[in-house]
């Protein structure tokens, strides 16, 4: 049996709220000055596409974080020779992603924990 496009669409999670300033900015730490489209793509394919990343999502994201001086934006001409903007992470961003990745560290031990507590009982 096949599944449509549309069910696959429906398969895919979406991102937890509060989390996608973490995968952006660790995105950014690892891959370097990359344009909107391209870091929604990367957070899809490193997650092997369970997460659906949607566009509008991503950019008010992006906004917030130049905003909170966390990334910086800059012109550049993208892979098809379009005028893209470029974001990049800033020291103080690297700063935002450690206490941000330490926390969630935390709370996925927590939860794991809890899951556990739940199927042993």
């Amino acid at each position: 049996m096949q599944t449509t496009r549309a069910e696959a669409a429906e398969k895919k999670s979406e991102i937890l709220q509060g989390t996608l300033d973490l995968m952006v900015l660790k995105t950014l730490a690892a891959m370097g000055p990359l344009h909107g489209y391209g870091i929604a793509k990367r957070i899809e394919q490193i997650s092997a596409d369970v997460l659906s990343v949607n566009q509008g999502t991503i950019y008010l994201c992006l906004v917030r974080l130049v905003n909170r001086r966390w990334i910086l934006s800059s012109w550049g001409a993208s892979d098809n020779n379009r005028k893209a903007r470029f974001y990049s992470i800033t020291n103080a961003g690297r700063k935002q992603l450690a206490a941000e990745a330490a926390n969630w560290e935390r709370i996925a031990a927590v939860i794991g924990r809890l899951l556990q507590l739940a199927s042993a009982g």
